[in-house]
């Protein structure tokens, strides 16, 4: 990974920001070693390099590497997220915000973390719907310590279900006017697209393995 990134700064230069997703798949030591490797890059920052239930790893990183930490996708209560905001143990919060509790929740979230210098970055890959983005969009446009928002191009299928979809434009989502997220849901053209039938949708998340047959982290 450090070759990596390092062939992307030579080709991509300083004006590119890099990240990169860790997704808590090596140990503790390792993951401390590959943030250090990767200082010389100046990464945007490096995400979830460890597991919730090695939040107590986060003290010894932070004193190891000035690269910008990224955590929170895999939260779920504030006692997995409000020891590394207060103690300034990480630079972004990931959180999801259906699986914290909601805006209101998220909102608390964001103005705690404001106070230690925190940005936001919300979770929203692929699998969010367009309501979940539109939220997350919402959100970020309410928050001062908005960091950066993870983001997808909507097929042409999800824009007629969800008119009013975020739309993207020159990296930038832009939401609707209109009232509440902006955003509707048209349940008879959504009935045309059943989750079963779609062979896109990967039902064998979670069960990756590694090369001895062993499960990896999601």
């Amino acid at each position: 990974m450090p070759r990596l990134v390092e062939h992307l700064r030579k080709q991509l230069g300083e004006e590119v920001e890099l990240l990169h997703d860790v997704h808590e798949r090596v140990p503790p030591i390792l993951a401390v070693q590959l943030a250090r490797d990767l200082e010389p890059y100046r990464l945007f920052f490096l995400e979830d390099p460890l597991s919730p239930e090695d939040n107590g790893y986060f003290a010894h990183l932070r004193q190891q590497t000035s690269t910008p930490l990224a955590m929170g996708e895999l939260f779920n209560n504030p006692n997995e997220w409000v020891p590394l905001i207060s103690g300034r143990l990480i630079d972004f919060i990931r959180i999801h915000i259906s699986q914290v509790g909601g805006l209101t929740m998220a909102r608390k979230v964001a103005a705690l973390a404001e106070f230690f210098g925190v940005r936001t970055a919300w979770h929203g890959p692929g699998d969010v719907s367009p309501v979940g983005h539109a939220a997350n969009v919402h959100l970020d446009l309410a928050c001062p310590n908005f960091g950066i928002q993870e983001a997808r191009e909507f097929q042409q299928a999800e824009l007629d279900v969800f008119p009013g979809c975020p739309a993207l434009k020159d990296g930038a989502y832009h939401v609707s006017d209109r009232p509440g997220l902006g955003i509707d849901l048209d349940e008879k053209l959504a009935a045309k697209f059943p989750i079963t039938d779609d062979p896109s949708f990967d039902m064998d998340w979670g069960n990756l393995r590694r090369r001895d047959g062993s499960i990896a982290k999601p």
